[in-house]
């Protein structure tokens, strides 16, 4: 189903210019468009130089409001590239008066346009859409060519940490971190029987879970 564009959605998202980067998307080559940096300056955006986590896919925004609610000490940088999705995020960070958060409107292979290499602590991903279709494969979140672009963005031993609630995405994600040279940390079958500290349920999560789906979960790290 098609969803509706929300009222008023391009004044919206400049009310919140101080904390959104809106990709420039005159280049429709992605991967071109990647090669021309336009870093920002994240220690002047947060005013510290605190570790910078990043969240791959935010949706509306619980799980990065909360996580960085949570984590004062850290920063968080939140991508979605749907705005009609993205403005949720912006409003509830704008409205809960979150200093550590920021956002970038832009889809995942441009991320090295905006974001230094060897910068990030650790990246989120949750919920990613798993594309079922074997020809939508290098479309995954997980597939080698976005874990290539990871791998330039996380410092020595960073993370990624990885929620699904499809097996087979789960399995393909295991065997693309492997490919990749990343090391497996951590993996969980039923998060809901064995739940992590710390960890904040998305809005996603909290409807599987509801619904008896098991929750998945990997941490890999860059060796």
């Amino acid at each position: 189903m098609r969803m509706h564009k929300k009222g008023h959605l391009e004044e919206r998202i400049a009310a919140c210019g101080d904390i959104v980067t809106v990709a420039d998307l005159s280049d429709k080559n992605m991967k071109r468009a990647a090669l021309t940096p336009e870093y920002i300056a994240f220690n002047g955006v947060f005013g510290n130089g605190n570790p910078i986590c990043l969240e791959i896919g935010c949706g509306k925004g619980k799980f990065v409001a909360e996580t960085a609610a949570r984590n004062k000490n850290l920063n968080f940088i939140a991508v979605e590239k749907i705005s009609n999705v993205l403005i949720e995020a912006l409003e509830r960070v704008k409205g809960e008066d979150l200093k550590n958060v920021y956002f970038l409107n832009c889809a995942a292979e441009v991320l090295e346009k905006y974001i230094k290499a060897g910068s990030i602590e650790k990246i989120y991903l949750n919920f990613s859409n798993p594309l079922p279709k074997e020809g939508y494969k290098k479309q995954r979140l997980t597939h080698p060519r976005f874990l290539e672009i990871y791998k330039r963005l996380l410092k020595a031993k960073g993370q990624i940490v990885q929620k699904t609630d499809d097996k087979d995405f789960y399995l393909f994600s295991l065997e693309s971190y492997k490919k990749s040279g990343f090391e497996i940390l951590e993996t969980c079958e039923d998060l809901a029987a064995h739940p992590v500290a710390g960890d904040v349920e998305t809005e996603h999560e909290k409807r599987f879970k509801e619904q008896g789906k098991p929750i998945f979960r990997i941490v890999a790290e860059v060796k």
